[in-house]
């Protein structure tokens, strides 16, 4: 039986046979000071530390952005591509090669304004170079595009998740159109595995199947914001936008089924409910009803906060606050609710190299944020 919305209920589970647990108990109160690194951004979607404590940043509109230690924003860097700048559409993530310091190669994603028409997200790579006091891409190159392209303005993804192998795991929205989350022959609300130069690994669980796109790792997902590889196990945990309630973190692993739209703790935009389980289809670890909207994921594994460590942070849109989840293995056994104060959206968090968290609030007056347990510094 579904519980009412009005229970903010949530739910916790150790495995697919697993009963469904009552919502996690409120973990104990952090009091934290929270210290604005740099404003005026406009809706900031992705924050990624360089080295020497600078922050690389991109915002929505298709601008990408050096925020410097003392907190001044570049001017926008150079030669980053059109992008499809509406709705949820935009520039889009952020990550760093393994071997950045001498490379100096990132990967973003971004919503591709199509030729022949459409749009899709796409990923590219290139060299961030650096002179005279300006920053631009050089040797830009998209290296993958969610197919096919459709005529749409929402639910992209998109996060870029680095694995200690070197493969890149990128979440995919299903562009709102639900049931082809389950069609293996597009990427549409699935979770992709590409090398760097954008082919699929030979070990991809569908690379040799007939009718289905070979860089698919895991499929359906709904429109996955949040990304992030649990710091002892390695493997990809996401969280992803449920419809009217429901939005979920889960442990992604190879060729699994997540279940969108066929199962779902929320309900339909129409009111219908969806069935809670099928045979074959993944439950979620935690999901929340109502919905959060959740964007933005992060391990904390620093010594500088003990009370967190092992934690996972996540962003809520919706729910303009930052959740912190503690964790036992794949159990959630409490939340805290962090920056209700703030009413702001959090698109974004990251663990800094001091220890402390930065979040990118979402809004055209957008701030970086630093967070950290009072008492720490």
């Amino acid at each position: 039986m579904r519980m009412s919305i009005a229970t903010l209920a949530t739910f916790a589970f150790m495995t697919p046979a697993a009963a469904v647990q009552t919502k996690a108990p409120a973990a104990p109160e952090s009091r934290v000071t929270v210290e604005t690194v740099a404003e005026g951004l406009v809706h900031p979607w992705a924050i990624q530390f360089l080295p020497g404590h600078r922050l690389l940043v991109t915002e929505l509109p298709g601008r990408m952005r050096i925020v410097n230690r003392d907190g001044r924003l570049s001017e926008p860097i150079a030669n980053v591509p059109r992008v499809f700048a509406e709705g949820q559409g935009g520039l889009l993530d952020v990550a760093l090669a393994p071997d950045f310091e001498d490379s100096r190669i990132i990967y973003f994603s971004f919503s591709e304004p199509r030729e022949g028409g459409g749009n899709g997200t796409s990923v590219a790579r290139a060299r961030l170079a650096e002179s005279d006091g300006k920053a631009r891409l050089e040797e830009l190159r998209v290296i993958f595009r969610q197919l096919p392209p459709f005529n749409s303005n929402v639910h992209f993804g998109s996060r870029i998740v680095i694995a200690p192998d070197g493969k890149l795991f990128v979440t995919l929205g299903e562009r709102f159109q639900m049931k082809y989350a389950q069609d293996l022959t597009r990427d549409w609300g699935k979770v992709v595995r590409i090398n760097p130069d954008g082919s699929a690994p030979d070990d991809n669980p569908f690379v040799d199947r007939e009718n289905a796109r070979p860089e698919i790792w895991s499929y359906g997902h709904r429109n996955p914001q949040g990304a992030a590889l649990h710091p002892e196990t390695a493997e990809l945990w996401i969280a992803d936008h449920g419809p009217r309630g429901g939005d979920e973190v889960n442990v992604v692993r190879k060729g699994r089924n997540y279940g969108w739209p066929v199962i779902n703790y929320g309900r339909h935009y129409s009111g219908q409910d969806i069935p809670e389980r099928r045979e074959g289809m993944e439950q979620p670890l935690y999901y929340w009803d109502p919905s959060i909207a959740p964007s933005g994921m992060a391990f904390y594994t620093a010594d500088r906060a003990p009370q967190w460590k092992g934690n996972l942070f996540v962003g809520a849109l919706a729910g303009r606050h930052l959740s912190r989840l503690v964790l036992d293995g794949e159990q959630v056994t409490a939340e805290e609710k962090l920056l209700t104060d703030l009413g702001e959206r959090i698109r974004d968090v990251r663990q800094g190299p001091d220890g402390a968290l930065y979040v990118a609030t979402d809004s055209a007056r957008g701030r970086i944020l630093r967070v950290m347990p009072q008492n720490q510094d």
